[in-house]
């Protein structure tokens, strides 16, 4: 008898998993985690103050906790760009030239340039889509016109 191959297409973490199972679904959380942070939470305050005690001691790494959660690394920043009005596939280009002045000349860096990219991209996909929808419109409301001025003929 022989027995099936593992490779990985059918291994995860070492264990195999049976065809299509694609295993725990995302967010799903291990018991272990959920105990713990039970635990975690009766003791938090009793927990955070020994942190605080043992920081003021000198402890540099209880320090180093305590500072990053009173002044957290900052996640972004406030920007003021004189972007132009995104309404036209041309206004896209003239953003963009606006951006990468901005980025050129040091005003912003080069994470917080493709983020505002990524934003203006989003308006460029929304006034692609109404653009679409206002032709669509104008076909449909063409054909419309079309068979009304068939039928209007052939009954005349």
């Amino acid at each position: 008898m022989t027995m099936p191959r593992k490779n990985a297409a059918n291994t995860r973490r070492g264990r195999p998993f049976a065809p299509g199972n694609p295993g725990k679904p995302k967010g799903a959380r291990h018991r272990t985690t959920m105990a713990v942070e039970v635990l975690l939470d009766n003791d938090a305050e009793r927990l955070t103050r020994k942190a605080v005690e043992l920081a003021l001691e000198g402890d540099v790494t209880a320090l180093r906790l305590c500072l990053d959660r009173i002044a957290p690394a900052p996640k972004g920043r406030r920007i003021a760009l004189d972007l132009p009005r995104v309404e036209t596939a041309g206004d896209v280009a003239k953003a963009l030239d606006a951006l990468m002045i901005a980025l050129g000349s040091g005003e912003i860096t080069t994470d917080e340039a493709a983020t505002i990219a990524g934003v203006i991209e989003t308006r460029r996909r929304v006034v692609e889509l109404v653009e679409i929808e206002r032709r669509i419109a104008l076909l449909e409301k063409g054909q419309a016109d079309g068979q009304s001025n068939r039928s209007t003929n052939s009954q005349a």
